[in-house]
């Protein structure tokens, strides 16, 4: 995995907030698991589209270390590893939806393109 060159210099809450869930693909899945609650790796795979199995894993790993996300594996044959949210995580999910519904209602402002609604949340 990437290590960066220098420390991290977070120096606000929005900067750690935007840290822990920020980005592309951590939203998308703490969405995905908020609407489904518990997911195994290939289901969580099928929900997500265009992203590669490498960038899953290390997002996944990256929301585990910061207990967005719960991992849970049990001595099964086949194994069988779920994924969850945890309190912390659950705690995201209205700060996702208000963000979604503000950039909502500005991109239609400033866009000839329609947006369409994630089918994963349900507010408008």
């Amino acid at each position: 995995m990437y290590q960066k060159k220098l420390e991290e210099d977070i120096r606000c809450p929005l900067e750690y907030g935007l840290e822990l869930f920020g980005g592309k693909w951590k939203s998308r899945i703490i969405c995905v698991l908020a609407a489904k609650h518990v997911l195994r790796y290939s289901e969580i795979r099928k929900e997500m589209v265009n992203i590669t199995d490498a960038v899953l894993a290390s997002t996944l790993k990256e929301l585990i270390a910061s207990q967005i996300i719960c991992r849970k594996s049990y001595d099964e044959i086949p194994p069988r590893v779920e994924y969850s949210l945890t309190e912390k995580g659950e705690s995201v999910v209205p700060i996702l939806q208000s963000i979604c519904n503000w950039a909502g209602a500005f991109y239609k402002e400033n866009s000839e393109h329609t947006m369409t609604q994630c089918r994963k949340c349900d507010y408008r």
